[in-house]
């Protein structure tokens, strides 16, 4: 348990966070790699000439080699973006050209709107195929229905690591694999916003063709996400943005941009957090990405037996009863009463949980279900957070249900 590296609870001692797939608490070391750069090296990257702008730059293509080391990529393939959902954006368009009208785009149902949206409307311009590959009863992918539903025109295949709902760990290399074997020219684009700092990462284990997260979802700063690229399938794609930083020859009749990775970074990225991302990898490679895994795994299996030993039949946890194909995230609804009235009387006594549909309306409407209540956990959470939960919610039914 590690409270004590994360100043929110020193101004909020009682607090009971439980809302960290949503955006992660921000221990000192991350905090503090904000401040320095702002207070003692506010210079650009990869432009001026001066020593202070240099080491800027130094800094930055070190957290660049930090991240593809963290991910057992080559730094080449690490494009800075401005979150998952840009990164996922980028890539819909970088592949505008690989996809026509007799193509297919397959996205499973328990996509987050970020992983759902830009694939969707990507068909819609190129007037192709956009299909949805339902799940199980317990919210898994069934690899059976994922043979049948894979065609040698299916083009694209976009899927979350992790459910930001059902907490469902997907068997992503097993998945990448039968894709490829049935298309060996499939791309397989993968939403790792809930597995980045939570489940270890290894891109070439994964042999997915892009993979994309944000920096603010395992305790860096908002407003940055990475995009991993596979090197080959990168350097037969043209940037989508442009201006300044990217471009090498601006006055050729036929503009030439910089090598990889340069060329998809159009701009000036966000450098503060990048550093900041520096210092959450170095803060998570600590702590042991085992152990934290460990650690959430515990905590859910304590959540899942004891909301049921409480209140029984009257709640309905949602995702696999497995705990190896569970991430650190549950959802779930209790009978007689709306989600929203859960967090807002939950949250009155300090205790942050999410309600809604958590940006996955085509799952929740699978589902039949117009919102659940979300708890998810992090190194700083212990079995405490979930007993003071249980009663809070206990109050709740007596409130609600008089």
């Amino acid at each position: 348990m590690h409270k004590k590296d994360f100043p929110i609870f020193e101004k909020h001692s009682d607090l009971i966070y439980l809302d960290s797939a949503a955006t992660s608490l921000k221990p000192k070391s991350v905090i503090n790699a904000v401040t320095d750069y702002l207070s003692h090296a506010s210079t650009n990257i990869s432009r001026g000439l001066y020593p202070l702008a240099e080491a800027t730059t130094e800094r930055f293509e070190a957290v660049r080699k930090q991240t593809a080391l963290f991910l057992n990529a080559d730094p080449t393939e690490i494009i800075f973006t401005g979150g998952t959902t840009q990164a996922i954006n980028t890539v819909a368009r970088l592949l505008e050209s690989k996809v026509d009208t007799d193509s297919e785009i397959l996205v499973t149902t328990m996509e987050h709107h970020s992983n759902f949206l830009p694939w969707k409307e990507l068909a819609l311009r190129k007037g192709c195929t956009f299909s949805l590959l339902l799940l199980t009863t317990s919210g898994e992918i069934s690899l059976d229905a994922l043979r049948s539903a894979i065609h040698p025109h299916t083009k694209i295949l976009a899927l979350s690591f992790v459910s930001n709902v059902l907490g469902t760990i997907n068997p992503i290399s097993e998945i990448t694999s039968i894709a490829k074997e049935i298309n060996k020219d499939i791309i397989v684009i993968v939403d790792a916003a809930q597995a980045a700092g939570h489940i270890p990462l290894d891109m070439k284990a994964l042999n997915v063709d892009f993979l994309a997260f944000s920096a603010h979802k395992m305790f860096g700063s908002t407003g940055l996400g990475v995009l991993y690229g596979k090197k080959e399938i990168l350097e037969t794609l043209s940037p989508v943005d442009f201006g300044g930083g990217m471009v090498q020859d601006a006055c050729a009749v036929k503009p030439e941009y910089k090598a990889l990775p340069t060329c998809f970074e159009a701009g000036t990225p966000d450098i503060a957090s990048v550093f900041a991302l520096g210092a959450a990898i170095t803060y998570i490679t600590a702590l042991g990405i085992e152990n934290i895994r460990t650690h959430e795994k515990e905590l859910v299996s304590y959540a899942i037996e004891n909301l049921k030993k409480i209140f029984g039949n009257h709640i309905t946890i949602l995702g696999p009863t497995d705990l190896e194909k569970r991430g650190g995230v549950l959802s779930f609804t209790l009978n007689g009463i709306h989600p929203h009235d859960i967090a807002h009387i939950v949250g009155e006594q300090g205790i942050c949980v999410r309600a809604g549909e958590h940006c996955t309306a085509p799952l929740h409407k699978s589902l039949g279900l117009s919102a659940t209540t979300r708890i998810s956990f992090s190194v700083y959470n212990e079995t405490k957070d979930i007993d003071r939960l249980i009663e809070a919610l206990k109050e709740a039914q007596k409130i609600l249900l008089k």
